[in-house]
């Protein structure tokens, strides 16, 4: 019986492997094609595949069982549920994966995109470059159509240009970036703050003028340190929260 193919991770020693390898197959998983099967390999194929132990994989699993998005059979082996609920709290422990398999899972429309003047409170950001290019997404919850969340994309004109449009009505930005476009990201810095909706904001995630939202800002380092992509994301506050794990 085919199995379905998760992404490749690069390991990152300093945080949980049995984290980093949940993050990145629930990413996996929830940016999958409807085509995809539903059956995962084995959990020694999924070690093999993540170069880890037999153990942490089965941690990883667990992790999502728990979560709803897989199920696990005996004799019959693990399977993706086709019907597991997308939303969930946003859980940021230091590792890319986790910011990817985030954003994941959601129905994106992509409402438009172009050169835009860079906003005066970003300008440090991208010194020398009057310009570069926006991109405005809104995410939907898969089973029920409600919006979540609205995302504003502040990216370099020159990584820009190698961006297809279409690839963001499938996957975040994040994953675009570092496995479609090649960049090499080496760190990713978060802003979350508590806001009220605008105008705008209400309007698209459809609650009250001046509900509470969450207001994120996510800027993406390459690997010389140079900001290319800056992303301010509004949540629906009635929707998410943001736990953050420190290691001592």
């Amino acid at each position: 019986m085919t199995t379905f193919a998760p992404d490749s991770l690069d390991l990152n020693r300093k945080l949980p492997l049995w984290y980093q390898v949940s993050q990145s197959l629930r990413a996996s998983i929830l940016g999958r094609s409807p085509e995809a099967p539903l059956r995962l390999p084995t959990e020694d194929a999924l070690a093999a595949h993540y170069g880890v132990s037999v153990l942490t994989m089965r941690q990883a699993l667990k992790e999502l069982e728990t979560e709803g998005l897989i199920s696990r059979h005996r004799r019959r082996g693990t399977f993706i549920e086709p019907s597991a609920r997308r939303g969930a709290p946003v859980r940021l422990l230091g590792s890319v994966d986790a910011i990817v398999a985030q954003q994941s899972g959601m129905t994106t429309e992509l409402l438009g995109h172009g050169p835009t003047t860079v906003p005066a409170d970003l300008s440090g950001y991208f010194p020398g470059t009057p310009e570069v290019t926006g991109y405005r997404r809104l995410r939907s919850d898969e089973e029920t159509g409600e919006p979540t969340n609205h995302a504003h994309n502040y990216v370099r004109p020159e990584i820009a240009a190698r961006i297809d449009p279409a690839d963001l009505t499938r996957w975040p930005m994040t994953k675009v970036l570092r496995d479609v476009v090649g960049v090499r990201i080496s760190r990713i810095t978060d802003t979350v703050e508590a806001r009220l909706a605008d105008p705008e904001t209400a309007r698209l995630l459809r609650i009250p003028l001046l509900s509470p939202i969450l207001h994120y800002t996510g800027i993406t380092y390459d690997e010389t340190g140079q900001p290319v992509d800056i992303a301010r994301i509004h949540y629906r506050g009635d929707r998410f929260s943001f736990t953050v794990s420190l290691d001592a």
